[in-house]
């Protein structure tokens, strides 16, 4: 009895103390998608107008600028694979991003900051 009772105190305490230190940001909101700017000028016109249309609107499937858990599995990805996607379409985006003119350490910028996470290079 006093090892089951034991048993069930070690366990509360393990899955307790599992959860310290995780920093779990909750997913961003489509205001906050939709309010969101990259701080380098030029960075925030290429989202502005090639970017926001797709990942500030829930309803194009695309990661919401912010929400780290939908990026999380596509940032461990790495950089080649996300710039592959980005150049090359995936899915339901367009190939380059709908930006043509974008260089990769463009793309990965704003990878960076639609994710909030840094690029694993």
């Amino acid at each position: 009895m006093r090892s089951s009772r034991f048993m069930q105190m070690l366990l509360a305490v393990t899955m307790l103390l599992s959860a310290c230190g995780e920093s779990h940001r909750p997913p961003a909101t489509r205001s906050e998608a939709a309010t969101a700017m990259p701080a380098d000028a030029e960075l925030a016109q290429i989202y502005d107008s090639s970017c926001k249309l797709c990942h500030a609107n829930p309803a194009a499937g695309a990661p919401l600028t912010g929400d780290q858990g939908a990026w999380a599995p596509r940032v461990q990805q790495g950089a080649d694979t996300l710039l592959d996607h980005a150049i090359n379409g995936y899915n339901g985006m367009p190939p380059m991003g709908l930006c043509v003119q974008c260089s990769q350490e463009q793309f990965l910028a704003l990878i960076a900051f639609m994710s909030a996470q840094s690029i694993p290079q």
